[in-house]
């Protein structure tokens, strides 16, 4: 009984639990890799405020150059080309 019963695991681990846990991970994987809605919007609204900052702070430069003729912005001000974004689906 022992003879038979270690090669019928064996062969049963290979053809069937060894393609169960790849086909897992590889699911897994997939689903992980995607961004969901949740993320998506969470991005834009860090790209809003991300926006409204750099608005602030170019007003807030502006306005200290207008008072102090010898100041430098850090940073040359930034163009809308500066921000490229790729979505793919």
């Amino acid at each position: 009984m022992e003879d038979v019963f270690l090669p019928i695991m064996i062969v049963g681990m290979l053809f069937i639990g060894l393609p169960w846990i790849i086909f897992h991970y590889v699911t897994k994987w997939r689903t992980a890799a995607t961004l969901t809605n949740e993320d998506e919007a969470m991005l834009d609204q860090m790209n809003e405020t991300a926006r409204r900052l750099e608005d602030r702070l170019a007003t807030i430069e502006r306005i200290i150059a207008a008072d102090n003729p010898d100041f430098r912005p850090s940073r040359p001000a930034a163009q809308d080309d500066d921000y490229t974004f790729d979505r793919r689906n």
